[in-house]
């Protein structure tokens, strides 16, 4: 699953980031709210875990702008509180769970599969074009249902761009994430891009100039 977290403790923020990649989730995490904000403009996630009280925008308040815009991911809070004002307004929200800290990171783990069983991963499989598809939970491209041989990067060029469908990935994004933060220059990753596309036999990936690259939402 494509996670994003909120959480200001730097300690508890490291341990559930390090423990949930550890066993194959895809985490983002931030520790201000205006942050959070800033990344869910742009980026789309399976499930959002939020503390409640942060720097800025507040997990609750984040969660009401993105219901404004019919915006709706499943959420599990987690918090230092156990009111019930503040369960109540959580469910309310129509978050999925509760949990109160401190727990233990298994316990965590073991609510985010009961999501996963209750909510079918619906953007595990992504459809990028008429033939091409992207399946997030065994990267692997799909040409007309059959499987595409691609570099460990390449892959991860397409797994950035199949879960960033419709948004404009710039080359800091790819620098981030493709590759790490290694030192690697715009001409580099243009090539990479470009020795991916001339493998396509059916090519979605559109460059914007000076910005980065996109692939559209194809319409169903």
């Amino acid at each position: 699953m494509k996670i994003l977290l909120l959480e200001d403790d730097i300690l508890l923020n490291a341990a559930i980031s390090t423990y949930f990649t550890s066993i194959g989730h895809l985490m983002t995490s931030v520790r201000d709210g205006n942050v959070c904000w800033d990344i869910l403009e742009k980026e789309e996630f399976d499930l959002l875990i939020f503390d409640i009280n942060v720097p800025n925008i507040d997990g609750f308040s984040i969660i009401e702008k993105l219901h404004e815009q019919k915006r709706m991911i499943p959420v599990i809070f987690i918090s230092t509180h156990a009111n019930i004002e503040d369960i109540s307004h959580a469910f309310e929200l129509e978050c999925f769970d509760y949990l109160k800290k401190p727990f233990h990171l298994k316990e965590l783990s073991l609510r985010i599969d009961r999501i996963s069983q209750i909510i079918p991963i619906k953007r595990k499989h992504k459809r990028l074009s008429s033939c091409y598809s992207f399946n997030t939970e065994n990267m692997t491209l799909y040409f007309n249902n059959e499987p595409q041989v691609l570099s460990k990067r390449q892959s991860k060029i397409i797994e950035y761009l199949a879960y960033n469908r419709g948004i404009v990935c710039s080359y800091e994004m790819f620098m981030d994430y493709v590759w790490d933060d290694v030192e690697v220059d715009i001409a580099t990753i243009r090539a990479e891009i470009n020795r991916l596309k001339s493998h396509l036999k059916e090519d979605f990936i559109t460059n914007i100039r000076a910005v980065g690259y996109t692939v559209k939402i194809p319409h169903s």
